[in-house]
């Protein structure tokens, strides 16, 4: 039975609408999480339905309207692979060797990726500054993401990726204000080039964070929001101290379509990150752990983690309320295709609490 609702304050208007503001919110939370109880999902006009007009970008209600999504891996260690030399800025070879930063992303589509990223992680101005590539700005983002959605072919979307500054706000090297503008400037450039969404991702300081999200959100396009939680004695701190919850919320205010959590440690501590987040926020959730912690063995990195090993921490991630699964450092296309096996095997979505693939 469902209780009467009574009207927010004895159905008084507040000035400029502030009460209905508050209001609105929960109601999508409310409605968001009547879905999840309902085997098969709330529909209403069509694919996402209600929820979907209410709740979320229509993007990501035609993604998440077929179950959980697989997501790709990460690009710098596959770049490597490929030949790029340690030291060498990864952003750049859009333009010198975007045929094998495309391998890296037909690798992602071919192995079972829904949603590739983009080699544009540190491709703000920024950072582009410092590595002498400042007036490639628009180059550099343009041919990332055109290289992106010639690989994935109508296969998958492109959401293309925009990382830190490498600048502190708490030591006065960057000001806020420079920090939208740069966040603003890279989101225009790929969003003009056709990007299908935008993923800031690795964020350690909040108040970063959110500019990039709030920057990205001017475009229209779906943004996800990611931090890095690799501190504290449970590694469920940023290295500035922000807890899920805290970054949750703080990114739900900026405007963060799906609130997520990237990089920092193995996938195994990512179950509890999730269940957090999912906590925390009606939103949906997007994880991407990396294959463990590195061990340097001749200067070079090595994960040790398998990809079938990476993959046996699907079911428990989808049931802790991830949305979006996918890999960060030291991940592979052969994980991508372990998740996505290890997805076909789960029950239909309603099997379990609404959370397995629509078969």
């Amino acid at each position: 039975m469902v209780a009467p609702v009574r009207p927010l304050g004895g159905g008084r208007r507040e000035r400029n609408g502030v009460l209905a503001d508050r209001a609105i919110p929960v109601l999508k939370g409310a409605l968001r999480r009547l879905w999840l109880d309902i085997p098969g999902g709330l529909t209403w006009g069509g694919s996402g339905g209600l929820l979907g007009a209410l709740a979320m970008h229509p993007i990501l209600t035609e993604l998440l309207s077929k179950g959980p999504v697989i997501t790709d891996g990460a690009w710098g260690t596959e770049l490597q692979k490929a030949g790029m030399p340690l030291g060498e800025f990864p952003d750049a070879w859009n333009l010198k060797a975007p045929d094998r930063v495309g391998a890296v992303a037909r690798a992602y589509v071919q192995a079972g990726s829904r949603v590739i990223l983009t080699n544009t992680f540190g491709a703000n101005r920024l950072r582009l500054a410092d590595a002498g590539l400042v007036d490639q700005v628009a180059a550099i983002n343009t041919a990332g993401v055109q290289i992106s959605k010639a690989a994935a072919a109508g296969r998958a979307l492109v959401f293309a990726s925009m990382g830190p500054s490498g600048k502190m706000l708490l030591t006065g090297e960057v000001t806020p204000v420079m920090l939208r503008e740069a966040f603003a400037e890279q989101a225009r450039i790929l969003a003009a080039a056709g990007a299908d969404g935008l993923v800031v991702e690795t964020m350690a300081d909040l108040s970063e964070a959110r500019a990039a999200v709030e920057a990205a959100k001017e475009t229209g396009l779906p943004v996800v929001a990611c931090m890095v939680y690799d501190s504290g004695r449970l590694k469920d701190r940023t290295m500035m101290g922000t807890r899920p919850e805290e970054a949750a919320n703080a990114l739900a205010q900026s405007g963060a379509d799906v609130i997520g959590a990237n990089c920092g440690q193995g996938v195994e501590g990512f179950v509890a990150i999730a269940g957090r987040l999912r906590a925390a926020t009606s939103l949906p959730v997007w994880i991407k752990a990396n294959a463990g912690l590195p061990e340097y063995v001749d200067g070079n990195a090595v994960y040790r983690t398998t990809g079938e090993q990476f993959a046996s921490f699907l079911e428990p991630l989808i049931m802790a309320g991830a949305d979006f699964v996918g890999g960060c450092c030291g991940t592979r296309p052969e994980f991508v295709a372990e998740l996505s096996r290890a997805l076909a095997t789960l029950p239909p979505k309603g099997g379990i609490d609404g959370r397995g693939p629509a078969h």
